[in-house]
């Protein structure tokens, strides 16, 4: 499995941050799953803006893979050009298995592919779901700031909520932000 990180307009140190905590916690609880490419997208000026400069980046990072499937994992500016290159991957024929977006709070999400939001507080949760979701969600609880969810996931405390369907009813467990996300892509790695 592929796993591509978009991170926002920040230090690169919280990047860092953000995947060891996650891999981490994803060793320690899935020791047996194989081995996860993870590509970390470089981010000068904003370029996360750029749909195309992040397939740009895919397809030199990708050369013998540019079919692999392919899990994104974005962060507050980030997602904008990931959702765009997500779309545009899969317009090129690749398989896009999950859209995770991080505090992606104002950005559309749409897509015919998974799509999990990851928000700091209940408002940017509540507040996002208008503009597109999947079931599956997080949000911090009690909230923390926008650069903690991406700084230190493992610290942050809140709720996996599964948006019910058609007479269901709300879903809530309580977890860590990296609980949640390792939750998330041992889903799609066994899928």
């Amino acid at each position: 499995m592929s796993i591509i990180v978009c991170p926002g307009i920040h230090e690169p140190k919280l990047t860092e941050n953000f995947v060891s905590a996650w891999r981490e916690l994803f060793v320690l609880y899935f020791p047996a799953t194989s081995s996860v490419n993870v590509l970390i997208l470089p981010t000068a000026g904003f370029s996360c803006l750029s749909g195309l400069h992040i397939l740009q980046f895919l397809q030199a990072h990708l050369q013998n893979n540019l079919r692999s499937p392919l899990t994104f994992i974005s962060f507050s500016a980030g997602v904008v050009g990931a959702i765009a290159a997500a779309h545009l991957w899969q317009m090129f024929a690749g398989e896009v298995k999950a859209f995770i977006a991080i505090d992606g709070w104002g950005v559309p999400l749409w897509a015919n592919f998974p799509i999990h939001r990851m928000s700091h507080d209940y408002f940017t949760h509540w507040s996002s779901k208008t503009l597109g979701c999947g079931q599956n969600n997080f949000y911090a609880d009690p909230a923390v700031t926008h650069l903690d969810m991406w700084r230190s996931p493992q610290t942050v405390m809140g709720w996996w909520v599964d948006s019910p369907t058609e007479g269901q009813s709300q879903l809530q467990k309580r977890l860590s932000a990296a609980e949640f996300l390792c939750m998330l892509l041992m889903r799609y790695e066994n899928n």
